[in-house]
């Protein structure tokens, strides 16, 4: 069995909820990109970071069902485990910085995959929604407080890989972020917490908690 670190990304205030990331160190044991695809449909995290160059912060991300150019909760997870000052992804170079409890990167909307970003009416309405068909990838959205910034949240990726909900999601939050061009502070899924910061030139700052699971 290939050897991988299982990180919590964006936990709660008290260190609870996250989403769960497989993190393969030694991308090298696994240099095919089918390998690494299957091995992440094995593991069956919302995603999985194969680390190619641990020094430099190169890293390929995959889905259980596809690879992924750039993803929110693995480059943040990443940046926290690796303590680089960039990560390298196929969509271009991320920028990182640790802050106290918070790992945040810096990233640009355009590099996520498309979603829909639906906005509700209430919290109570986005708590209610059942988990739609596959065929969307929907960011459900309300305001718990417009005026601190404040937002429930719940994702969907409808990819009809396993994955029906997704608990924390990084790069919906900062394409939240970049159309609101307003910070953020997100509580999505069972209780993740995603903090934002919209940046000079289009650029949007993520962050959050990391934990080492196991």
């Amino acid at each position: 069995m290939t050897d991988y670190d299982v990180l919590r990304v964006f936990c709660g205030p008290r260190g609870g909820y996250g989403n769960e990331l497989g993190v393969v160190r030694e991308g090298s044991v696994l240099p095919d990109r089918d390998e690494r695809q299957r091995f992440a449909a094995k593991l069956g995290f919302s995603e999985t970071v194969f680390v190619d160059d641990p020094e430099r912060g190169v890293i390929d991300i995959y889905t259980p069902s596809t690879r992924l150019p750039f993803a929110g909760y693995p480059c943040v997870g990443a940046a926290w485990l690796l303590d680089v000052p960039e990560l390298v992804t196929p969509a271009g170079v991320v920028g990182t910085r640790l802050d106290g409890e918070f790992s945040w990167i810096e990233a640009r909307p355009e590099w996520a995959e498309p979603r829909t970003l639906r906005q509700y009416g209430s919290a109570a309405e986005v708590d209610s929604l059942a988990v739609p068909a596959p065929g969307e990838w929907l960011y459900a959205w309300a305001w718990e407080d417009e005026a601190a910034g404040r937002i429930r949240a719940r994702g969907f990726p409808g990819r009809g890989d396993g994955i029906t909900e997704d608990e924390a999601t990084g790069a919906a939050a900062l394409q939240l972020t970049a159309q609101l061009a307003r910070a953020l502070n997100i509580i999505q899924g069972q209780g993740s917490q995603i903090l934002t910061a919209p940046q000079p030139e289009g650029w949007i700052e993520v962050g959050g908690r990391v934990l080492l699971e196991r």
